[in-house]
């Protein structure tokens, strides 16, 4: 009992001494924040503490563990996964999708005056998330790229007279990591690459990637590549599992919230690595916005410049480092927590506890796209309509909406700073809840199971005061 107070004790003065001098730095000039910036760090630290004890006395048992799915009443479910429904969806995703290659390639090159940047990184990279964590696995209807592998197989299999068969098995130990790798290569653009935002490179990028993932369809099958290798695919069906909504064979049905994570298959290699980029990928971003990457990121370019590359590649090698440095902090300091849990006994080793506890970090990883990107999704998702009205920004009016404004005022800086600390804490216990329900599952001794997770809420007030750190970074 001694050992337990000490580390909770310490979690929360950790969780304090973190967060307190970054928001008061962070809301520095913000008057209109009607509490002290310090009680932010320490009421989350105090809500994760109050939550591993009620989940320690109140949930002897998993409950989140095993289906509960059922379909949707009055015909609804076989209705919404229809095939009808699901061509129609996959031709707007293709649609789309052509759309953006068109206005990236041939309009306007100002990034505000063309549709393709906006679409991409805010309504594609930002909106498709809450959508999922409400609707399920949105994506995978629109999926533009498993629509067009599937007409053409459909295709191919019609002129052959026959079923036509993938000519490679997807290697087991490929894993999740074609993902990874698309996932990175995708945050690199919006972070780290110079230009990564000019219309035409992503254009360019959106074929790239079309062609790259119409080559793993072709060698392995639409669907085992789109389950695992497709980058996209891979990413929104994590936070799909969150919501209560579920498609099975044509189906659409309800299940418990947060049930789906459960299900998550964490064997697969790459699984810690794709949530480390999600998550270390917003880390840095944030972090790029603030007063220590600012400190830091002159003289690492001035370092690469000294080997004699030029000054923008300099720069985007000292952004590429910082993102890569940032990947590296999250996956450590995950390793470490399930390091700890290792020393409590069961018999397990580190490798083990990794992958049984990674999808915890799903609605971690949530709450930081959710929370940083807060409001880019609010006021610049306001520009799509418009743009959708005027996509290659050279002045045509389309759908009568090219002359829409964005509103700033629809919410306030406080009402932004509540919701977005809200979102972090919720989204953490969530990720507390889902541990411990695992750790139950693995341990036979109740008691090792609460004490396997003294270690993992360490590591989710670590998380905590690192987002809320991110948040001031952002809002300096």
């Amino acid at each position: 009992m001694r050992r337990t107070a000490t580390l909770l004790a310490a979690s929360v003065i950790a969780a304090a001494a973190l967060a307190e001098p970054a928001l008061a730095h962070g809301l520095g000039g913000r008057a209109d924040l009607p509490i002290p910036a310090w009680l932010f760090g320490w009421g989350a630290a105090i809500v994760l503490i109050v939550s591993f004890v009620g989940l320690a006395a109140l949930w002897p048992e998993p409950k989140l563990e095993g289906d509960s799915w059922r379909t949707l009443p009055g015909g609804a479910g076989r209705a919404l996964g229809s095939r009808p429904v699901e061509i129609v969806c996959g031709a707007i995703g293709v649609a789309l999708l052509l759309l953006v290659v068109w206005s990236g390639a041939a309009g306007n090159q100002l990034t505000t005056d063309n549709l393709a940047p906006t679409f991409v990184f805010v309504v594609f990279w930002v909106a498709l998330v809450p959508v999922s964590v409400v609707f399920g696995d949105v994506f995978s209807a629109f999926n533009p790229w498993r629509a067009a592998g599937r007409a053409v197989g459909w295709v191919a299999s019609k002129a052959a007279g026959e079923p036509l068969t993938a000519p490679l098995r997807y290697p087991e130990r490929l894993g999740r990591w074609p993902a990874v790798v698309g996932l990175l290569a995708f945050t690199w653009l919006e972070l780290a690459a110079q230009d990564g935002d000019l219309p035409r490179n992503v254009a360019l990028a959106a074929l790239v990637y079309s062609l790259l993932t119409g080559v793993g369809m072709a060698l392995y099958g639409v669907e085992a590549w789109i389950g695992r290798g497709e980058a996209f695919s891979v990413y929104f069906n994590l936070f799909s599992r969150i919501s209560p909504f579920e498609r099975r064979e044509r189906e659409v049905g309800l299940r418990r919230p947060l049930s789906g994570l459960t299900s998550f298959d964490p064997s697969l290699p790459g699984t810690v690595a794709l949530l480390a980029v999600v998550i270390g990928g917003v880390s840095f971003d944030g972090a790029s916005e603030g007063a220590l990457w600012a400190g830091i990121v002159p003289g690492l370019t001035d370092f690469f410049e000294s080997l004699g590359l030029a000054r923008g590649a300099a720069v985007e090698i000292a952004s590429t480092v910082g993102l890569l440095g940032a990947i590296g902090l999250v996956f450590g300091l995950y390793r470490l927590g399930v390091a700890g849990a290792r020393t409590v006994g069961g018999g397990f080793t580190t490798a083990r506890l990794a992958r049984a506890f990674a999808h915890s970090l799903v609605p971690i990883a949530l709450v930081y796209v959710a929370a940083h990107y807060l409001t880019l999704l609010i006021f610049q998702g306001q520009a799509f309509i418009p743009l959708l009205s005027d996509p290659l920004g050279r002045g045509a009016d389309l759908l009568g909406t090219a002359g829409g404004a964005i509103d700033y005022g629809v919410i306030g800086a406080t009402a932004v700073w509540y919701t977005q600390v809200a979102l972090i804490v919720v989204g953490h216990v969530a990720a507390l809840t889902l541990a411990h329900d695992r750790a139950l599952v693995l341990y036979d001794q109740p008691e090792l199971a609460v004490r396997s997770q003294y270690w993992l809420l360490a590591v989710m007030v670590g998380f905590t005061s690192i987002a809320l750190w991110l948040l001031s970074q952002a809002n300096a």
